[in-house]
């Protein structure tokens, strides 16, 4: 055989062996190490907060560049759509978990796959370096590790059914994965409760709870409240009251939804003739703003719950994590501490939770700036997309995020170590026990709706009967148009 034909099958079985002729090889898989940005949009973090997690990330994937911006609440969904509708969206963003099946049904972001590819670049070569783009396919969080791994409340949330468009099967996808959650506690004023002779905050809405509140609120001659022992019974007044009344109902044993009908208030099948338990929990919250009770301690003319804490006005306040900063900036002084939400005694403990949740963007996909590159390309943002979401939402990345902005963990592994902090113990505490509920795909409307229920029955104008049916068409029909439309 002539040494040139021999020379050239040699070199032609090197490349082969070594893997440049087949699709596994760095020639081929060098288009995973395209420069990747993405668009990260949240509310309340600033960027310090992330940024150990993005150098992180990017020391193991340098190709990809994380713009992280921070947008106001107050403006925050209006920015998105509006983004959105000009293909300037952002690729990855936060979501509140009640907006999360909104997003969904409107094909606004994309559901975790079943696996994808991602390059991890090592250096070879101790003469001639060079970068190969080592490509690895990943399976992304499995159902069973979200239950195992996740408080149980974000299952419940994250989980969506959707048909697959190719197979025409309905299946269940995660839509979007917590860096934290937050539970509704009780603040309790300490120096109110010193002068009251009370030693400690009540853990049962029992009597006892109701002679502390009669013990802490206070009336002038003319019979105005001048100081309150709890911020129950009111609507609109009352941050997050929508929250503390949903809490009580579902403590009370009440079936908010069932699919897609609301039945908060109907009696549930394992419950006996003529106990609505949805109706008694709003009798007990409105009883607070009655008058005629011993446990008056609020109206409508009074100012916003937050507010008259912050004042010293108020005893005890319901409220989430995200309210210590406002309290301690604005009332440096103010001797007040954190208990548990209050339970049923008897029952299994009920908490409440509300958070927000990292989505990925379906418009990264179909958006034409990266269409132009190329469909391939497309789709490797937005599994680079989704790739970050995990390996910021897993233990070893998420805890700086944690200690920096001071959240509770949504991992099951992190809740001990954050149980004894003196500012998120007790509201980590109750991550365990935490539950929400699908208010429909206009989450803010039923919270209106439930305001407006509240102080409805408050007024005393009508039956409560009537206001918690009223109520509950209401929010039905958000429901129905919704799934019209969808």
């Amino acid at each position: 055989m002539p040494k040139k034909l021999i020379f050239l099958l040699l070199t032609l079985a090197f490349i082969l062996t070594s893997g440049f002729g087949c699709s596994n090889t760095p020639a081929a898989d060098a288009k995973y190490m395209r420069e990747v940005t993405l668009n990260y949009w949240r509310v309340w973090d600033g960027p310090d907060t992330f940024q150990a997690i993005i150098d992180a990330y990017k020391q193991l994937h340098p190709f990809v560049n994380i713009n992280y911006k921070k947008l106001r609440y107050e403006e925050y969904e209006k920015e998105l759509i509006e983004a959105f509708a000009t293909d300037r969206g952002p690729d990855i963003f936060s979501v509140p978990n009640t907006w999360l099946r909104k997003y969904q049904a409107q094909g606004l972001i994309e559901p975790l796959p079943k696996s994808y590819k991602i390059s991890f670049p090592v250096q070879e070569g101790k003469l001639k370096k060079q970068i190969l783009p080592n490509v690895k396919t990943v399976t992304p969080i499995s159902l069973k590790r979200l239950k195992d791994d996740f408080v149980e409340v974000v299952y419940d949330d994250v989980v969506i059914k959707e048909k697959n468009s190719s197979t025409n099967v309905t299946e269940e996808k995660i839509f979007g994965l917590p860096l934290a959650v937050d539970t509704l506690a009780m603040y309790y004023n300490k120096d109110l409760f010193n002068n009251a002779g009370i030693a400690n905050a009540p853990l049962y809405w029992n009597r006892e709870f109701q002679q502390d509140v009669k013990k802490l609120t206070k009336q002038d001659t003319k019979g105005q409240i001048i100081q309150s022992g709890v911020a129950l019974g009111g609507g609109k007044n009352i941050t997050r009251s929508s929250d503390i009344f949903s809490a009580l109902m579902m403590q009370n044993g009440t079936d908010m939804m069932q699919g897609n009908l609301v039945t908060f208030n109907q009696r549930p099948q394992s419950f006996s003739k003529d106990i609505l338990p949805g109706l008694d929990a709003l009798r007990f919250y409105t009883d607070f703003s009655d008058p005629a009770k011993e446990i008056y301690c609020w109206n409508s003319e009074m100012a916003n719950s937050l507010d008259l804490f912050i004042q010293g006005k108020l005893a005890m306040m319901f409220g989430y994590t995200y309210m210590l900063p406002q309290i301690k900036s604005m009332a440096p002084k103010l001797n007040f501490s954190i208990s548990p939400l209050p339970q049923i005694e008897d029952n299994p403990p009920v908490n409440f939770a509300n958070y927000w949740v990292e989505v990925v963007s379906r418009k990264i996909q179909t958006n034409p700036a990266n269409l132009a590159i190329g469909k391939d390309y497309a789709q490797q943002k937005s599994d680079t997309a989704w790739d970050f979401v995990q390996f910021a939402t897993k233990a070893e990345q998420v805890k700086s995020y944690l200690d920096k902005a001071k959240n509770v963990t949504a991992l099951r592994k992190l809740i001990d170590g954050q149980t004894e902090d003196q500012e998120i113990g007790e509201f980590a505490k109750e991550a365990l026990t935490a539950r929400s509920w699908y208010k429909g795909q206009d989450a803010l409307a039923a919270e209106a709706i439930m305001m407006d229920m509240i102080d409805n029955a408050a007024s005393g104008h009508e039956a409560l009967d009537s206001v918690i049916n009223l109520g509950a068409r209401k929010i039905q029909q958000t429901i129905d148009v919704y799934s019209k439309q969808n």
